[in-house]
């Protein structure tokens, strides 16, 4: 799978030549329990590894790579979820140049490989493949603020979907009354332990002036209220390291997907969803109140449904119209004026 091509300093990595340099590629795969890791190194030798995965296991981590290679290191793991975050600030801490990558990117990595086998070390190989050919961009670790931020708005929204759950569950009406009590009792510890987290949340802007400057310019664009803001300040990790607009849209999975084909394929666009779930559940609402009470999104709103667009279309180019106006008034530091240019 990985050899190396010493007379023309290249590597070959699942049939791709790589050229060769300093850089060591480790990929990780990331599980609740333990990491595999695979160090690609700049002479094509692969040394394999588990290590478990606790801040103990990071630091085993780091003393294994040191061990093989003394040069930069390039990591790069899936964005999976909270499993691998920790792991990936001890990287970067560690002055790891670090990279979170979208998991259906590795996917179609090792689809156009051809892998047949799928084993954790496996993985993690291709992983190492895939950061040595592709050189993610870097991932910047949030601020401690933001770390602290988006715990606490998953948190709430975990408890939301656990309360809507148990709802359900009341809504069908169950015949046993110690069970109608029983659901009821959860409901309301469950709403009492959400009330305590806005009210954390509310608290932590109020200890951070800068953090709540961003959450108050959020606020002045008309169908944004503190809650989604909150989100927003949370997932996106400060919209303004972005570049354009355009990448919070396609972080969100606020993007268009086109299919077509020839001439007989002609599939209807759709939003992408390649992005992270709770911004657009943040959004949903908000842009249905922005199409009512936002002049920029009600302009835009009417414009689509003249055009004869899907009443669901039009809500999520409205999702989508938000994140380019929450860019805007944080890149410029300037509240929201209806005759405001949208930052590109």
């Amino acid at each position: 799978m990985y050899k190396a091509d010493r007379t023309r300093r290249r590597v070959v990595v699942h049939g791709v030549f790589i050229s060769m340099s300093t850089m060591a590629y480790l990929g990780i795969d990331v599980a609740k329990r333990k990491v595999d890791v695979a160090l690609l190194r700049p002479d094509g030798k692969v040394r394999s590894k588990a290590v478990l995965n606790t801040t103990a296991g990071a630091a085993e981590l780091l003393a294994w790579v040191a061990r093989y290679h003394e040069g930069p290191v390039h990591a790069c793991l899936e964005a999976t979820g909270t499993y691998g975050l920790a792991l990936a600030e001890a990287l970067a801490d560690a002055g790891y140049v670090v990279s979170l990558v979208n998991p259906a990117r590795i996917a179609a990595y090792a689809r156009s490989r051809l892998t047949r086998s799928k084993t954790d070390a496996v993985d993690a190989r291709l992983i190492a493949g895939f950061c040595a050919k592709e050189t993610p961009p870097r991932w910047v670790p949030p601020s401690p603020e933001i770390r602290a931020l988006q715990a606490w708005v998953r948190r709430l929204d975990a408890l939301d979907q656990m309360r809507t759950q148990e709802l359900n569950r009341l809504a069908a009406e169950p015949a046993d009354a110690a069970v109608r009590a029983s659901i009821q009792h959860v409901v309301d510890l469950l709403e009492d332990e959400m009330q305590t987290l806005r009210a954390r949340i509310h608290d932590h802007f109020d200890a951070h002036p800068g953090l709540r400057a961003q959450r108050d310019l959020l606020t002045s664009i008309p169908g944004i209220g503190q809650a989604t803001a909150a989100v927003l300040l949370a997932e996106f990790g400060g919209l303004t390291q972005f570049r354009q607009a355009a990448a919070c849209a396609a972080y969100a999975g606020l993007v268009p997907q086109h299919r077509e084909s020839g001439t007989s394929v002609r599939h209807k666009p759709v939003l992408s969803k390649l992005g992270v779930p709770l911004l657009r559940k943040a959004l949903f609402y908000p842009a249905m109140v922005a199409l009512r009470f936002n002049p920029i999104i009600v302009a835009f709103g009417e414009r689509l449904r003249q055009k004869g667009k899907h009443k669901m279309v039009v809500i999520g180019a409205a999702m989508h119209k938000l994140v380019h106006l929450a860019y805007g008034v944080l890149k410029t530091g300037k509240a929201f004026d209806p005759k405001y240019r949208l930052v590109p």
